[in-house]
């Protein structure tokens, strides 16, 4: 790739809708696809809303409206230089919801997209109807695990098994790291953080050049580490602890929780911790062979847990 893609290359064609949908003063783009209960699906870090192709059409044929959103910064949406905070962003997603026509929406949301959706379902609670975070703890309970594993052996230490998150925060080098060699380093990450099983699959190859060219997209890389310097630098400032007091609020809405065993980003421990803000119906799912994206990796097995989990919530 000697040019930088089009942002409109991610509208991958399929059994979907592209359209485009302005919330919270800038433009999203979605793919939709299904008539029933809205469900919003948020990718995570170095994706794009392709990430949920399965989750669409599983979702669609069980009865629900699915929608997967290519967030602030990313793919097709727009990439303003501000706005990569918590609040912004579930403000984001929040407006989405009512943009869509619809007064209430389950969310799904993986890694950094699962944060967002737990963080939404404490700002904007009278908007989610439920929330399932695949490889995506609850943000205190993360931060609480990295403080108490911070000295212990790699194994067990989350703070370690973050380090990307922590390798962001310096300018611009990260983002010659993410977009050198064609975003080479999206497909590290993809192969470092996934089972093996996946990895030798016929489709991977296809997911990790269709990750590379979505990174190369003019804005995105920056756009996506973004993210992880508001989340760290936060900390340090007075937002962070409002926002550590705003996620105080009870989650009383159902929550699913899925992650990979083989999961190198995202500790069991902290999983299990989340259970401390989560005060309604809760259901935890620990997949063996899996990494950092079940999602992808296990589909089949995803979309049975997610179908099920939605229709009884």
């Amino acid at each position: 790739m000697h040019t930088r893609p089009d942002p409109s290359t991610v509208r991958i064609d399929g059994p979907w809708q592209h359209r485009d949908v302005h919330a919270n003063g800038i433009r999203l783009h979605v793919t939709e696809t299904g008539e029933g209960p809205l469900v919003l699906l948020l990718h995570g870090f170095g994706e794009f809303w392709w990430t949920w192709r399965h989750q669409l059409t599983a979702l669609s044929g069980a009865g629900f409206r699915a929608v997967a959103v290519d967030l602030r910064g990313y793919g097709d949406s727009d990439k303003p230089p501000r706005g990569y905070d918590a609040w912004t962003l579930a403000g984001d997603v929040g407006g989405l919801v009512k943009a869509l026509g619809e007064p209430k929406a389950h969310l799904v949301g993986h890694g950094w997209g699962g944060l967002l959706a737990w963080t939404v379902a404490a700002f904007h609670p009278r908007l989610v109807r439920s929330v399932s975070a695949f490889s995506a703890p609850h943000p205190l309970a993360l931060s609480r695990e990295i403080r108490r594993t911070m000295l212990r052996r790699k194994a067990t230490n989350q703070a370690r098994a973050l380090g990307h998150l922590f390798r962001a925060q310096i300018p611009l080098a990260p983002e010659r790291w993410l977009t050198r060699d064609d975003a080479a380093t999206v497909e590290t990450l993809l192969r470092t953080w996934s089972g093996p099983e996946w990895t030798v699959q016929p489709g991977f190859d296809d997911v990790a050049r269709r990750l590379r060219s979505a990174m190369l997209v003019r804005g995105a890389a920056h756009s996506a580490l973004e993210y992880y310097r508001w989340a760290v630098r936060s900390q340090l400032r007075g937002e962070g602890r409002r926002y550590r007091e705003a996620m105080q609020r009870r989650i009383t809405v159902p929550v699913l929780q899925v992650s990979g065993a083989l999961d190198p980003c995202i500790l069991p421990a902290t999983i299990r911790a989340s259970a401390n803000w989560a005060h309604g119906r809760t259901e935890t799912h620990l997949l063996d062979e899996v990494g950092h994206f079940p999602h992808q990796e296990a589909s089949t097995a995803t979309n049975r847990l997610l179908a099920d989990f939605l229709a009884r919530s």
